[in-house]
């Protein structure tokens, strides 16, 4: 997660907002170039108009940047996701169209993704995306249990948090999906989002299919 060295200005501010929106944008256009192992702190500070000192002040380095910059996008894609009921068979439009999104947005970022999924990526950053996408599904199932969509038995989640309880459902299930996005990604995206959305539904459906 970024960090604000300078004391001055909270971490919620404006202008703090705006250098780390400036600097995520240049990333990520620098990725769509070349390849993550390839971009420097100076290409970075270059292509947002800022000074390397003004990155120091937010960030260790371009893997921390990474980090960052992949939080919030793979928060919002996850979040997006559906959450599978017992007994579920065929894909539903709602289903289908949240996975659809899920794909859409790698493809939009794909040099990113690639390149922190992809063998010469950074270790660091998959496994945070990992666990951030382990806790997010976590959090899913849990709504799920407590809404009624999923009964409660020995295999759903734990009431405390994934770093606590080894959560084996959720851990699965963002493994399976890193997987397959990772896989996707690095043959260069050779279906259509809709595609995979179909093809992705039926498992991560049987994932969660409990018995009734």
């Amino acid at each position: 997660m970024a960090t604000t060295k300078s004391g001055s200005a909270p971490a919620g501010d404006r202008r703090v907002r705006r250098t780390h929106s400036a600097l995520a944008r240049a990333l990520l256009q620098l990725v769509a170039e070349r390849d993550l192992a390839r971009v420097t702190v100076a290409d970075v500070a270059e292509r947002a108009e800022v000074s390397r000192s003004t990155f120091y002040d937010h960030y260790r380095d371009v893997h921390e940047l990474a980090e960052a910059a992949c939080t919030a996008m793979i928060d919002a894609l996850i979040e997006s996701l559906p959450v599978p009921g017992p007994g579920t068979a065929d894909p539903g439009e709602e289903a289908t169209q949240s996975l659809q999104a899920f794909f859409a947005s790698l493809a939009e970022h794909a040099g990113l993704y690639r390149a922190l999924l992809g063998p010469q990526g950074s270790a660091r950053v998959a496994d945070h995306i990992r666990r951030r996408t382990t806790v997010a599904i976590h959090d899913l199932m849990r709504q799920a249990v407590a809404g009624g969509e999923l009964p409660q038995r020995g295999g759903s989640p734990p009431d405390g948090p994934p770093e606590g309880p080894h959560d084996v459902p959720a851990a699965f299930t963002a493994g399976a999906l890193i997987g397959v996005a990772a896989d996707w990604l690095q043959r260069g995206c050779p279906r259509t989002p809709a595609e995979m959305a179909a093809l992705t539904w039926p498992l991560f459906a049987s994932l969660h299919r409990l018995d009734t």
